[in-house]
Formats: structure tokens, sequence, C-alpha cells
């Protein structure tokens, strides 16, 4: 099992050169980019990773494999909110790792909300996926401070990456995605011991009635705070929109779909990539 506190360098450069060497000299090695230390060595630099969501498909290995032989995707976005079981996780990861232990894609597996299965179901969840070797936890529907400074003590001895830790290789997320919850935006922003700060815009959006506007405003507050905190900020992306997304600061986009590797090839040439 890939050791959950590091990737090492050598092998996972290589095999990204040899992919990007397939795909044509003008794309910038993933690993190259981070240095080896997948999406938090990207993030780290200031660079944009592109990653895909994994949702509304088997999780299978084979899915797993299959994401894994794509060079143009830093990570995979495991969404296992609705109908969380450790197998899907473990069978996906196994997919992902397809390439070896050290050339791993980075993972993400988003759980069920803490308010929905509680503190300790939530907290087993964390640990298992932890000891999977997934590379990071992903909490939606947030609905206090409390309720993240109540899941980061999940990673007491974990080596997070936050600001206050930049060598740190455990991605540690949170998703808003009520309005309500914006009213404590500065607060959260400021706890310290995690990642990734998101707005779930989607989700936010259906609570304001569908009021794109209003969540839209929303979103950039938090892209705002999240930047002035140093924690990374995620959103969806297509192709009308990676652009925009990438130019107002954004440092993880999730593409889905058909047209998933168009969205990316047009960011990663509006990020430099």
């Amino acid at each position: 099992m890939k050791n959950r506190f590091c990737f090492r360098a050598t092998l996972k450069s290589a095999l990204f050169v040899f992919a990007t060497l397939t795909v044509g000299t003008h794309l910038v090695s993933s690993a190259a980019a981070a240095d080896g230390r997948g999406l938090v060595g990207l993030w780290s630099s200031g660079q944009v990773g592109f990653g895909y969501y994994v949702t509304g498909m088997p999780f299978t290995v084979e899915t797993g494999r299959e994401l894994a032989a794509n060079p143009l995707l830093d990570f995979a976005f495991v969404n296992l909110e609705q109908d969380y079981a450790f197998e899907k996780a473990r069978d996906v990861a196994e997919g992902l790792r397809s390439r070896g232990e050290d050339a791993a894609m980075t993972i993400l597996v988003r759980i069920p909300p803490m308010s929905e299965a509680g503190v300790e179901t939530s907290r087993a969840r964390a640990e298992e996926l932890i000891a999977l070797g997934v590379d990071g936890v992903v909490f939606p529907h947030v609905e206090s401070a409390d309720e993240v400074r109540t899941a980061i003590s999940f990673f007491e001895g974990v080596n997070v990456w936050s600001p206050s830790n930049p060598d740190g290789d455990f991605i540690v997320m949170f998703l808003l995605e009520t309005p309500e919850v914006f009213a404590e935006l500065e607060e959260i922003a400021n706890i310290p011991g995690y990642s990734s700060l998101v707005c779930g815009i989607g989700s936010l959006t259906s609570a304001l009635g569908g009021d794109r506007e209003a969540a839209e405003k929303l979103n950039l507050e938090l892209l705002a705070q999240a930047q002035r905190a140093g924690l990374a900020d995620l959103i969806t992306a297509d192709t009308e929109s990676v652009v925009t997304r990438v130019e107002q600061g954004f440092l993880g986009l999730i593409v889905y779909g058909p047209s998933a590797d168009e969205v990316i090839r047009l960011g990663r040439a509006a990020a430099g990539r």
C-alpha cells in the first residue's frame, strides 16, 4: 500500500513524462509541474489542478484504470456522498493505482454530510479512507464553523497540507452549500488545519431558489476568503467557463462527461500548463 503520508517522486515523474510524450510534447507533465507531490505540489506552486468528477458511473477497478490512463488528469474526485460504501472507494483507488503505487493519481473522496451521518460515523469513514491510502477527504454540506473544527479533529497525526503546513500531503476539504453557513464564512476560513474551502455552487443555487447571480456572488466571496487564508478553492468547469475560472484564481477545476478532455486542454492553456 502507498505510504499515506507521501508520494515518491521518481517513478511518478517518469510515468507522467512517458504519458506526455504519447500525446504530444506540448503537454506539460503533471508530475513535473508538481515536483512529484501530486495535487498538493501543484497547489503549493500556485498552479491549477484538473480533476474528473467520478459520479454516475460504476465505482469499479476498471473505472479507476480508465481514469489513470488519461495523462490530462491530476486528480479524481470520487463522489460517495449519496451512497457511501468503502468497497467503492477501494475498487476505484485500486484502478487509479494501476500505473504503480508511486505513480497513482491523487484521490479525493467525498463522504456523506456529517449532519446526516453523525460525528462518529463520519470519523470512522475518514479513518478507514486514510488507512486505505486515499489522498483527501471531502466534507459536503458543512453547516457551521464548529462542524469544521470537529472534522479537523479526525485528522490528528495525519500530515494535512494547509497554509501552516506547506509540506503536508493529505487534503482535507470543506464544501459550503447553503446561504446560512456563509454568515460564518470568514470564521471558517480562519480556522487552521485544513487544505481547501469550496462553494458547492449547484446546491447553493438550488437553496437560493435558482438565483444564479446571488450564488455566484457568494461563490466569489468564498474564493476571496480562501485566497486570503491561503486555502485552495475548487469548482466545476465546462468549455464556456473554464478560462474564466482559471483567470479568477481557482486552483482546482473539476470536469465531467464527454467534453472533459477538451475542457482540460482549454484550462491548461489558460493556466500556462
